[in-house]
């Protein structure tokens, strides 16, 4: 009788393909930028807010503009969370198409790993927030508030502590944060959806369905698009559905596949197009007049007293590093995924509570669950702030414990010496690159024969008698 023919177990973290790693690369490049002035304008908030032009801060935040016969006579506040934000969940809708095409979403027994991870980092949060929350007698209202990471704004911290992970960790958060929006999203749309109105509701079907059927027919041109996404997010906002549904439902409706011929495919080259926009512009606008709170000792001590705060706080710090570890943990256990070894459990851990920062999604969400308390929103505005600031610097810690490996793997992954614009790791099958490589060898050899020579002949006129 034949030999069981042994199984392969999958790798966990394992090196990516060389599109997918330039495609991580390139997404993450324009986040941690993005991250960046997220980071500055979330100060400048808090500055702003916090000195004698606090007044200021609260005019302009709440000037109201837009043409109120449409139903769009909005603060500019409100114009910042529902209507930049819905060009963020635009480019969020494309990354989601394209990982579920084209990505590690893709492979259902590959996506299984990251997607219980990032439903196990949702859940656990939540938990946690309603285990604080009905000990201390407070409002379960706030229970998504503590689900969603913001992956920018993690990326921010990795750039100002100066850690370069590897291409599979990178591509494991970046994941792992499509997920969490991709729930974060239908999380807004039907826990925090208003009394309905149809018609605007269906005039917004109609416009998503006009807008499909443009992008099947082939037709160009953002003259044709951008008023036909104006019409279709107006109507959205009206239907009593959160408006930034809109920009998802049409960045899932962009083909994410290459043709034969394509360098990139159309969902690619817009959001190389618009990802600078959402990540440079939208989402620090949103931060700059979403994060302004007040910051008093009275307040912080708030943050750790009161149920809702406390539970923000905790969600983010325990429940999300517990929630993702713990997932990733018993996903690979039970998936027979081997962990890469290169890497160790402790780098999930790093990533884990990297993760507990929840910065633009938990400030939107905290804003409509506390809608109608603006004492409370602020209160639960300065518990994120505190959450994520206390998860990055456990992260930081974390991550500096490790970043000598990081770094080599790092190197490893861009060594090029053949510089043919390939790193080597991935030439190591292909007999030009070591072709190249000998070529590269034997010119060093012969240099160093003649080096050789001439030390000699130097060696033997210095030994002559003079």
């Amino acid at each position: 009788m034949a030999a069981p023919r042994p199984t392969t177990s999958r790798k966990f973290l394992g090196r990516l393909s060389l599109p997918e790693r330039n495609y991580v690369a390139d997404a993450l490049r324009t986040e941690t930028l993005g991250g960046v002035l997220l980071l500055i304008a979330a100060v400048a908030a808090l500055i702003w807010a916090n000195t004698s032009l606090s007044a200021s801060y609260t005019s302009v935040r709440d000037f109201h503009i837009g043409p109120a016969s449409l139903g769009l006579d909005l603060s500019i506040q409100h114009w910042a969370a529902d209507g930049l934000l819905a060009i963020f969940f635009f480019v969020a809708g494309i990354e989601l198409k394209r990982e579920l095409v084209a990505g590690e979403l893709s492979d259902p027994k590959a996506a299984a790993l990251p997607v219980i991870a990032a439903l196990c980092g949702m859940a656990m949060p939540a938990l946690v927030y309603l285990a604080v929350a009905a000990a201390g007698g407070g409002s379960t209202a706030g229970w998504a508030v503590p689900t969603a990471t913001d992956i920018a704004f993690a990326l921010a911290v990795l750039a100002v502590i100066g850690t370069s992970l590897p291409s599979a960790l990178r591509a494991f958060l970046l994941t792992l944060a499509v997920v969490d929006d991709l729930f974060a999203i239908l999380i807004i749309a039907v826990f925090f959806t208003n009394d309905l109105n149809f018609v605007a509701l269906g005039g917004a079907a109609v416009g998503l369905v006009v807008f499909w059927l443009l992008l099947r027919m082939g037709v160009r041109g953002w003259y044709v698009y951008v008023p036909l996404a104006l019409v279709i997010w107006g109507l959205m906002y009206n239907s009593g559905v959160h408006a930034t549904i809109a920009g998802v439902a049409m960045g899932l409706m962009l083909r994410c596949t290459r043709r034969e011929g394509e360098d990139h495919s159309p969902g690619e080259h817009i959001e190389h197009l618009v990802r600078p926009l959402s990540a440079g512009f939208a989402v620090p606008l949103f931060a700059l007049f979403s994060a302004g709170v007040a910051v008093t000792g009275d307040s912080l001590a708030d943050v750790f007293t009161k149920p809702e705060t406390l539970g923000v706080v905790l969600g983010l710090v325990v429940g999300k590093a517990l929630g993702v570890f713990g997932g990733t943990w018993l996903a690979a256990r039970f998936t027979k995924a081997e962990l890469n070894e290169d890497l160790a459990w402790p780098d999930v851990l790093a990533l884990a509570t990297l993760a507990g920062i929840g910065f633009t999604v938990s400030l939107l969400i905290g804003e409509l669950a506390f809608a109608g308390d603006a004492t409370l929103t602020d209160e639960v505005k300065a518990a994120v702030l505190m959450g994520s600031l206390i998860a990055a610097v456990l992260a930081a810690v974390l991550l500096k414990l490790r970043v000598r490996t990081y770094q080599a793997l790092s190197a490893e992954e861009e060594r090029d010496e053949d510089m043919s614009g390939v790193p080597d790791i991935y030439e190591q099958d292909d007999p030009a690159y070591h072709l190249r490589m000998a070529a590269i060898y034997e010119k060093k050899a012969e240099e160093h024969r003649r080096m050789a020579e001439a030390a000699g002949a130097s060696r033997d006129d210095g030994d002559s008698p003079a």
